[in-house]
């Protein structure tokens, strides 16, 4: 199975202050890099969905995916399998910029629990809670997708997993998917780190 990654990272930052989540460090390495570091030896290819200047990722090589519309983390998915389906992939993974301590079996996890799926969609799951944004994507389900987004749905990732009849990849680790939403969040991150 061809597995593409894709880093979401077209948050807007708004608890940061409105800071570029991606570029911020945490113990002097970019989340973008993290990401990229945990991801890229799980997937085939990788990239990154993110709107504004591309070229403030230039730095590291990767295609950047900028949404046709911004609707939450739904059009990073979508720009993800538009790219992805042009390059022969049969799904991708998503991962948020913002959770630089996600698994490095995220993908093979992933990968089985789609197997369970009629959509072939799953979603990673620890401590009974749901993590949407890291999921695996079939490029098939473009068109469903895009339908989705069309009808006036914003930031329900969940509901349209679970239209496709999502399974769960469960993980041990809850902390794991513990994201960096405030400066208090990155400051434990930084501390968990030392």
């Amino acid at each position: 199975m061809r597995l593409f990654g894709v880093i979401l990272a077209g948050g807007q930052g708004r608890r940061m202050g409105g800071a570029d989540k991606a570029l911020l460090r945490l113990a002097g390495v970019t989340l973008v890099a993290r990401a990229v570091e945990r991801l890229e030896p799980q997937v085939e290819r990788l990239a990154i969905s993110a709107n504004g200047d591309a070229g403030r990722f230039g730095w590291l090589g990767l295609p950047v995916l900028a949404d046709d519309e911004a609707k939450g983390p739904l059009s990073g998915v979508l720009a993800g399998m538009d790219w992805a389906a042009g390059l022969g992939a049969r799904a991708v993974v998503t991962v948020a910029v913002d959770c630089p301590f996600f698994p490095g079996d995220l993908v093979p996890q992933l990968a089985l629990a789609a197997e369970r799926s009629a959509g072939g969609v799953a979603l990673a799951r620890s401590g009974g809670n749901d993590h949407p944004t890291f999921g695996l994507w079939p490029v098939g389900l473009r068109g469903a997708l895009r339908d989705f987004l069309a009808s006036g749905e914003k930031e329900r990732v969940r509901t349209f997993a679970d239209m496709q009849g999502a399974a769960r990849a469960d993980f041990a680790d809850d902390g794991a998917f513990g994201n960096l939403n405030t400066p208090d969040d990155l400051a434990r991150a930084e501390a968990l780190l030392a």
